[in-house]
Formats: structure tokens, C-alpha cells, sequence
């Protein structure tokens, strides 16, 4: 019985764990790196663009991937992760949030085994951290939808209330305002990342609030659907979902994990990889807007694109200050820029966002 080199696993997790054990014995595994996902990679979305990444692996390494999608973020994903370390693989990176405490337990009982978690704040001796830094692109995209919306109000579908949620929310009003002081923004949190239903029923309500322009973080198309459905205009977010809403789907905030993945893939084959925290942006080629759509005028099209120049060179910073909170509390003062720290312990709106953070 032969391994294929890419398994795809559309199975319950029972069923998921049975495969991996009787597929992937650790002599078996000398080059395994093993993916978990925590929605369906369909063909856009956050898993897909991470999806991306691993195909590029197998493309540049050589070496045999194989992936887990939709695993939850509770013990089921300590499952998938233990299994993986069980049959050998060489490195595990787990896509999601809620991942980050699993893995850094699994981690300690296999300390010849490289883990790498996306997203998250734990190190570990052997387990390292990789993000993007979304909110560049959010101010871009905010700047867009300051310049584009007629009614003044936008909308935004969010997932969980965490410091890097809250980031791509206040750089995208900060980036409104900066070109319209009248813009405000309203939120709804779905509280998941993937829920299709919840994402349409949230976008369509914000739309009823008088919502023109509208975005999202969560994973799925459902917001740039909703939106050419309505007639408004949408960000998409992670990937480019302009397929899914020709009319409506103005840029999108695209996450290119590809070239981290082969690097870190490669140091741990050749002995070389120690664990780091990598938080890679516009410098990095982590971060990339979609194209953009022609019902943008050309000259903020040209604009945008002069300051994607600024973000790559580091003369633009998204939390510039004078950065102020909901409250009018001067968060940074003006000439400086907010740290990492800072933003890594965001938990608070900017001025502009009339919604509540949830308790």
C-alpha cells in the first residue's frame, strides 16, 4: 500500500486519525510536514492561501505533505497534532489561533519534532510563531472604502474579539477616516471563523444599517457574496474573492505564506531551524492587495499603489499617531508610531467604530 503524497481529508476526525496511523508510520515519514487546517481549503479563503503554501513546499523541497482541514480548536486539533508528531513528521504548522495552546503541549513530548504555530504569542523550545501583518493591508483597503462610500457608514464581519482581529478593524476605520473624517464603522462578531450562515446573515444586517462598503475576518466568500447580491461594494480578505462578486469585490487583503513555508521547511531538513517569531509584512512579501477593481477611480488606484511603495519601504506606519481610542484617549501622541507591543495587546476600538467589544 503506497502514500500518496498529498492527502486530502474530507473524513471525521475518528476516521482521520485511523488514516494518518496506518499511513504515516514514522518510517515512513522522513521528510513528512504535516498542515493542519481549521476550515475546508475550498478555492479561497484563509486555509486555501495557506493551502497554497503547502503546494509550494512540495513544488521546492521535494519533500511529501500532508494535511488535516477543518479540525476544531479544542482537543481534536491536540489529536491531529499528536498524530502527526506520532508518525514522524519532520515539522507541523497549525493554521489557527485557537491551535497555539494544543500544540505547544504536544510539543514538549516530542522534542526532536519542529512545530510552528500561525498566529498566537507562546514559544516554546522547539515550537516557533509565524503572522502576517494584516492590518497593512486594512489600512490600505480602508483608505479605499473612505474615498468610495456615499452613505459614510461601513461594515464589518468579525470573528473573535483577539488583538489581531482588533488591529485589521482599527486599521481599517483608521485608514477611512485619514481620507474622510465622516466615516464610521459598525461590527458584528460571528464568533467563529467559519460560518457561512452567520457570515451572510451579519453582512446583511449591516447592509440594513446602511452599510455601503463592507469586509470581513472570517473565512469564508459569504460577505462578497452577500454584498454583489445587495449591490454595495466588499473587501474580500486573505485570498482574492473577486470571482465570487465581479461587481462588488473592490481588493482584497491577500496572505502569501508560501516562501516562509519553504524556508522554515528547508532549515528543519537540513538541521538547521531554530524556533522564532516571524511577523511579516509588506517588507516580507507577506502581505499583497488583490488587484484592484476598475470601479476605482484611477488616481486613488495610483495612490494605493504609492503606498503599498511606503509600507514595503517603512515610511508609512497604519498606527501613525496621533492614535486615539473610542473614548477619545490618546492611545500614541502624534510623531510616533505605536510598538508591536503595543499592538499585540490591542483590545479596544479607535475613534470611528460606534459598535461595543463584546465581554
Amino acid at each position: 500500500m503506497t502514500v500518496t503524497k498529498t492527502l486530502i481529508t474530507r473524513l471525521p476526525l475518528a476516521a482521520i486519525i485511523a488514516l494518518a496511523v496506518m499511513f504515516g508510520g514514522a518510517s515512513q515519514a522522513a521528510d513528512n510536514v504535516g498542515f493542519v487546517y481549521v476550515s475546508p481549503i475550498g478555492d479561497a479563503g484563509w486555509t486555501y492561501q495557506h493551502n497554497l503554501g503547502r503546494l509550494q513546499v512540495e513544488q521546492e523541497t521535494g519533500a511529501t505533505t500532508k494535511y488535516v482541514e477543518n479540525v476544531a480548536e479544542g482537543a481534536d486539533a491536540e489529536r491531529v497534532i499528536r498524530e502527526m508528531a506520532k508518525r514522524g513528521d519532520k515539522v507541523i504548522f497549525a493554521t489557527s489561533f485557537g491551535y497555539m495552546n494544543y500544540m505547544l503541549k504536544v510539543s514538549k513530548s516530542f522534542p526532536k519534532t519542529a512545530f510552528v504555530h500561525v498566529t498566537g504569542y507562546k514559544l516554546g523550545k522547539n515550537m516557533g510563531l509565524v503572522n502576517a501583518r494584516f492590518y497593512e493591508g486594512r489600512y490600505l483597503t480602508g483608505v479605499i472604502a473612505g474615498e468610495m462610500t456615499k452613505s459614510n457608514v461601513l461594515g464589518y464581519v468579525a470573528a473573535f474579539p483577539i488583538p489581531e482581529v482588533l488591529q485589521g478593524i482599527n486599521a481599517f476605520i483608521k485608514g477611512a477616516r485619514s481620507v474622510n473624517p465622516k466615516a464610521e464603522l459598525r461590527v458584528i462578531w460571528v464568533n467563529s471563523w467559519y460560518d457561512p450562515g452567520k457570515e451572510r446573515q451579519a453582512a446583511g444586517t449591516l447592509i440594513s444599517q446602511g452599510a455601503d462598503v463592507i469586509t470581513h475576518h472570517t473565512d469564508s466568500t459569504a460577505v462578497v457574496q452577500t454584498a454583489e447580491d445587495e449591490g454595495i461594494y466588499a473587501f474580500g480578505y486573505h485570498s482574492d474573492m473577486s470571482k465570487y462578486g465581479p461587481n462588488a469585490h473592490l481588493t482584497a487583503t491577500t496572505h502569501l505564506w508560501g516562501d516562509y513555508y519553504v524556508k522554515t521547511v528547508k532549515e528543519v531538513l537540513a538541521g538547521s531551524w531554530t524556533p522564532t517569531s516571524v511577523w511579516g509584512g509588506y517588507p516580507r512579501g507577506m502581505i499583497k492587495l488583490a488587484p484592484m477593481n476598475k470601479a476605482i477611480p484611477e488616481d486613488l488606484q495610483n495612490r494605493i499603489r504609492d503606498m503599498e511603495k511606503q509600507l514595503t519601504e517603512r515610511t508609512l506606519h497604519p498606527f501613525a499617531g496621533p492614535v486615539i481610542d473610542q473614548s477619545g484617549k490618546t492611545i500614541v501622541p502624534a510623531g510616533k508610531n505605536m510598538t508591536d507591543d503595543e499592538l499585540n495587546k490591542m483590545n479596544y476600538y479607535l475613534q470611528g467604530v460606534v459598535s461595543k467589544i463584546p465581554n
